[in-house]
């Protein structure tokens, strides 16, 4: 089966490459091409997840013609023959990948939702009661549900790790105003995607949105409510009080963790097993949530 690892289109100005996203500036408009890259501690895997990057690619579009009620997003198509002339030679890379996309101004914020207590949110937790500041009730237990999501900033780092960031810093950064609308709106947008998902079977516990201006106007941009942005728990396990299974990739971060590997570069080469359980569960989800079913 055909895996794309890294794309070269040498005709196309080169945007950004991120860990998973090739990134084409087509002047007005961005196109974005999702690769089967996997990383994991903010490193990129050498073995490639087949069927990874159109799974991403359509679960956004899927939530980005959900949420458009919401939220304006930066979405055009992912129709390959409506791109500009200048993307033909590339169909064949491009093809249930990709997508064009809106250029916009992006905020410098990542905007993280919680409804469930889980990763560094129960390690925070488990230390100050509370979540990057933010007090919570006493006595709850890894991954126990939230009594309302809450809204726990960072910033995007282009290289490493995001910090954690107040909600207070946000507001000096942007302003009041536009602070406070990207915070309603990531609670609004998670809260309605995940009454959604867990009427599907999916629990998702926090997810991660990106907002942009264009022309003023403030996009929902990025990837949307994805396995790679969010935790996503089957409903029937759910089991509160200890970490739960999942659709994304923390079973690749577990393994890792068992082997001992010190989360530096080079990373290890993954077992054919995992690379095919984890393909398996990025096209589950993508199942569950919209209906469409593609093998692995």
């Amino acid at each position: 089966m055909k895996t794309l690892t890294s794309t070269n289109f040498s005709t196309l100005p080169l945007f950004r490459r991120g860990k998973v996203r090739d990134v084409y500036d087509l002047g007005t408009k961005l196109l974005i091409v999702t690769s089967d890259r996997i990383s994991a501690f903010d490193v990129v895997m050498p073995n490639p997840v087949p069927r990874k990057g159109e799974v991403l690619t359509k679960i956004s579009r899927f939530w980005f013609d959900r949420t458009s009620a919401l939220c304006q997003n930066h979405f055009m198509t992912m129709n390959a023959s409506e791109y500009p002339p200048e993307c033909i030679p590339y169909l064949d890379d491009l093809r249930d990948r990709s997508m064009l996309v809106q250029k916009t101004e992006p905020l410098p914020v990542e905007c993280i939702v919680r409804g469930y207590l889980s990763g560094s949110g129960w390690a925070d937790y488990a230390k100050t009661q509370g979540i990057a500041g933010l007090a919570l009730p006493a006595g709850l237990r890894e991954s126990d549900k939230l009594p309302s999501p809450i809204f726990t900033p960072s910033t995007k780092a282009e290289t490493g790790h995001d910090e954690n960031i107040s909600y207070e810093k946000v507001a000096q950064m942007l302003g009041s105003k536009l602070a406070e609308q990207i915070r309603d709106l990531s609670i609004a947008i998670y809260s309605s995607a995940a009454e959604y998902a867990l009427s599907k079977g999916i629990i998702i516990a926090d997810t991660k949105f990106e907002f942009g201006l264009h022309h003023g106007k403030l996009m929902l941009i990025d990837e949307a409510l994805t396995p790679d942005s969010s935790r996503f728990w089957p409903l029937d396990s759910y089991t509160p009080g200890t970490g739960q299974p999942s659709f994304d990739k923390q079973f690749l971060r577990d393994y890792l963790v068992a082997i001992k590997w010190n989360k530096q570069p080079p990373p290890p080469e993954l077992p054919d097993d995992l690379v095919n359980k984890t393909s398996e569960k990025y096209c589950e989800a993508l199942r569950l949530l919209t209906g469409e079913a593609i093998s692995n």
